[in-house]
């Protein structure tokens, strides 16, 4: 018998009739600033700052001339756009234009249970922001408010990615390619040369007084500080490894967005069709098991299946018995779970985000 084998739990508290008691609540999230920050976030500045410290500090000064000042360049440039488009994807806020003319920042908004309620966007209207909605937007349930456009939520940043930032995040991703790229370049170069020719690499006028030892030098020109060959190889090595390994996670993110322009979708578009996908072939490989066992021989004199599932809107007992005594016993087992599903859906049945929310039929409208 599965009655005994499957745990019954209840979807809402006990007590308390105040849709408030019943749902937890939070401020939404204004941009990447807000608290807390992700830790994704807090990384990828230590990446950004280590990499701006050994690119000007160390490597490019060893170029020779003209290069060093080529390379500064264009490091600089790949760089400092990089840290302003950084900035202005993360501090812009995506919302939806209504979102940000009715909501306040500093005031709680319910948080959004798929458990108590199955979309939050229906028919254009969100029911936790309590504001009508365009077609391409969606409710963030990180940042917990409608994003305009939506592409997706980008821990890096510790924001969302919609129309309003979108082209600030893809700057910002194109520029940060190119720095990283330039800085494997250099440290390649300077590996190569190191063992080939290092006093190609010994041409600041500091070195003048050093020639015939290993002694090397960083942070040139403003503050020398000498350092060893081994110090020095061992330092380019973390670096370059930890710039190959951005270059490619970039390059990957930067060829899957030149992939959705030819599209013509967004990530959040991209996901749902994979989703969708997924739940076709998981179908298509249920029903192709159903088939397979209903040819099966029935061994089984006598079967109970009872359903339920809090869930689903009933539940389901089947009875093929051939004894008195256990059908009487079965009968009376499976009424008593109806009788506490019942008792159950009535203790859920409770919405939350506007007063009077529309049904669940996807077909009437936009749901998300």
């Amino acid at each position: 018998m599965n009655c005994f084998s499957q745990k019954l739990r209840r979807t809402s508290p006990m007590q308390g009739n105040s849709r408030n008691e019943l749902v937890p609540s939070k401020p939404p999230r204004m941009n990447g600033w807000s608290w807390p920050p992700q830790a994704f976030q807090v990384v990828g500045w230590l990446v950004y700052s280590y990499l701006a410290i050994v690119s000007f500090g160390i490597y490019i000064p060893l170029l020779p001339l003209p290069w060093n000042h080529v390379v500064y360049a264009l490091t600089g440039i790949a760089f400092i756009v990089h840290f302003f488009a950084h900035i202005a994807a993360a501090t812009i806020d995506p919302a939806d234009v209504s979102v940000k003319a009715k909501r306040s920042y500093s005031s709680p908004m319910a948080l959004f249970d798929r458990t108590k309620q199955p979309h939050v966007i229906q028919d254009l209207h969100c029911y936790l922001c309590d504001v009508k909605v365009g077609p391409k937007v969606k409710h963030c349930g990180v940042c917990n408010k409608c994003v305009e456009d939506f592409d997706h939520h980008c821990k890096w940043l510790n924001t969302c990615v919609g129309g309003r930032n979108y082209w600030c995040f893809f700057v910002a991703l194109c520029s940060a390619l190119l720095g990283v790229l330039l800085l494997v370049v250099v440290i390649l170069f300077i590996f190569i040369q190191h063992y080939l020719d290092p006093n190609s690499l010994r041409t600041a006028p500091q070195y003048d007084s050093m020639l015939g030892n290993g002694t090397w030098l960083v942070f040139l020109p403003l503050a020398p500080i000498k350092a060893s060959s081994a110090g020095l190889l061992i330092l380019a090595f973390i670096t370059a490894m930890l710039s190959f390994t951005c270059t490619l996670l970039l390059g990957h993110l930067l060829c899957f967005h030149f992939y959705l322009f030819y599209k013509g979708i967004s990530t959040y578009d991209y996901v749902k069709k994979q989703r969708q996908k997924e739940a076709r072939n998981i179908e298509a490989g249920n029903l192709q098991d159903a088939k397979i066992n209903s040819k099966a021989p029935q061994n089984q004199e006598s079967s109970i299946d009872c359903e339920p599932a809090l869930s689903h809107s009933s539940g389901t007992c089947k009875f093929d018995d051939k004894g008195p005594l256990t059908s009487r016993l079965s009968e009376s087992i499976c009424t008593e779970m109806e009788n506490f599903k019942k008792s159950a859906e009535k203790e859920n049945s409770f919405h939350y985000g506007t007063e009077n929310p529309t049904n669940n039929n996807a077909s009437r409208g936009n749901v998300y």
